[in-house]
């Protein structure tokens, strides 16, 4: 009965903040359409859509199909055609072959050659395990592009395998979630492959612009890790011989050989960054099932089903991005954001650092590839005429894109890692605070210092 009282007193007052923030909203909304003109227009389209609960995908289409029929001339004819010519681009393959190489890869039996390298090389450290872990994740990277990919590969094996040793759980979890989003930054990543198809910036430079950057990610994370672990006196293991360390090496040999392949084939000309990705799903495949034969043949059409099914899905946010690229194209909102930063006089340093505040909240509410395809045709332009490099633009919004991975309510990561860990998602959050914040550091060095990201691409004649 008490029960029923309050519910009866508690339910008006929902309803009316409810209508007040909502009256709020209508009203910003309202205000961005009359100062921003068509810009305004087109954004508030948008956000509204988005705030019903419509996946971005759909908003953008949905805000391009509105604005076209009710506000401009033109056929919704150059709609439908765009929708079909939009994504005929070579680059746009590498999307799919990058999957299907992740997936064959996770199935495979690499991660858990690559945990054991790793742990024979640093496993008697303080934290050994977790700092393998990290070592790993780096590794997996460098070969997978996918960072919810390299979670599920290096987080199911490492993550049992520490609380065993008797490390807590949300230590590992910490650990894992955030070394997990080096699968977008090194080199092959899905992201790069969205960033450059946007900007029309070379794939290969975006490939090699990462490897710097993902090596110092690594090392100041495994440094939070072993200053954690140093400090509780967490467990270290048996150090391994030159001998166990050779073993282990030769065991994950086939997998590390495929950094070799696309870097050295990128680099030399051999084939293009697409064709990299189909070398290395080709590759992946013959060294899951007959090499390291983890996976049986019989498993190939699932992984195949899973890997198309979550390509069809990123191209179809392709697609609807790729029409809203036409409709800010069309009414010319790029050149006129960029007019307006630069119109504030934010200098580098200013419109770096209103980019990194800008991504970091869309980070809240979009994963990334939704918020490269919507952000970046906006905000590049305005960073080129500020003299910007292309390259370490698209390697400082990856370094953004990592960090919305691993916090709520969308980081991907952190979803992975709680079906992993069966930790709820507000005590992961708690968990990876302290990696979190390292990570955060990393971002202010990258935005600030593009020799990091440009140097090897440079050096290899890629820019």
């Amino acid at each position: 009965m008490s029960g029923a009282i309050a519910m009866q007193g508690i339910e008006p007052w929902t309803k009316k903040k409810a209508g007040t923030v909502l009256a709020i909203l209508v009203g910003i909304l309202l205000g961005v359409c009359i100062m921003g003109g068509k810009v305004g227009i087109v954004f508030a389209l948008l956000i509204l859509l988005m705030l019903t609960g419509i996946p971005v995908s759909i908003a953008l289409g949905l805000t391009v199909l509105m604005f076209m029929y009710l506000l401009t001339e033109v056929p919704i004819e150059a709609v439908a055609l765009k929708l079909f010519t939009g994504i005929e681009k070579f680059e746009i393959m590498a999307i799919p072959l990058f999957i299907l190489a992740g997936n064959f890869l996770t199935h495979g039996g690499v991660a858990k050659r690559m945990i054991a390298f790793a742990t024979s090389l640093i496993g008697h450290w303080h934290g050994g395990l977790a700092l393998a872990g990290i070592i790993a994740c780096a590794m997996f990277a460098l070969v997978c592009g996918s960072s919810v990919a390299t979670v599920v590969a290096i987080g199911s094996i490492i993550l049992p395998a520490m609380v065993k040793q008797g490390y807590p759980k949300q230590f590992g979890a910490g650990v894992i979630i955030t070394a997990g989003s080096l699968g977008i930054l090194m080199l092959p990543s899905i992201p790069k492959v969205i960033y450059a198809i946007s900007t029309n910036t070379s794939i290969g430079a975006l490939f090699l612009a990462g490897l710097f950057p993902g090596i110092l990610l690594t090392v100041m994370l495994c440094g939070t890790t072993w200053v954690l672990a140093k400090k509780n006196n967490y467990p270290r293991m048996r150090k391994a011989s030159w001998g166990q360390r050779w073993a282990a090496f030769r065991k994950s040999v086939w997998g590390l050989m495929l950094v070799v392949i696309i870097i050295g084939g990128i680099t030399k000309g051999i084939f293009t960054p697409t064709e990299a990705a189909a070398m290395s799903a080709v590759y992946a495949f013959v060294i899951s099932v007959f090499v390291y034969r983890d996976m049986p043949l019989s498993k190939t059409p699932e992984v195949l089903k899973k890997s198309a099914a979550l390509s069809a899905m990123l191209l179809y946010i392709i697609t609807n991005a790729v029409l809203f690229s036409f409709l800010m194209a069309h009414e010319n909102i790029p050149q006129a954001m960029a007019d307006w930063i630069l119109n504030k006089d934010l200098g580098q340093a200013g419109f770096l650092f209103f980019t990194n505040i800008l991504l970091l909240l869309a980070g809240n509410v979009m994963e990334p590839s939704s918020i490269i395809l919507v952000m970046a045709p906006i905000l590049h332009p305005a960073a080129i005429r500020l003299g910007i490099d292309a390259v370490h633009f698209g390697i400082m919004i990856d370094a953004n894109m990592e960090v919305g991975l691993c916090h709520p309510p969308v980081g991907l990561n952190l979803y992975v890692a709680s079906g992993i860990s069966k930790m709820s998602i507000s005590e992961l959050t708690v968990a990876v605070m302290p990696w979190l914040l390292t990570m955060l550091v990393f971002l202010v060095i990258v935005t600030y210092w593009p020799g990091l990201s440009l140097w090897l691409p440079k050096a290899m004649g890629l820019m």
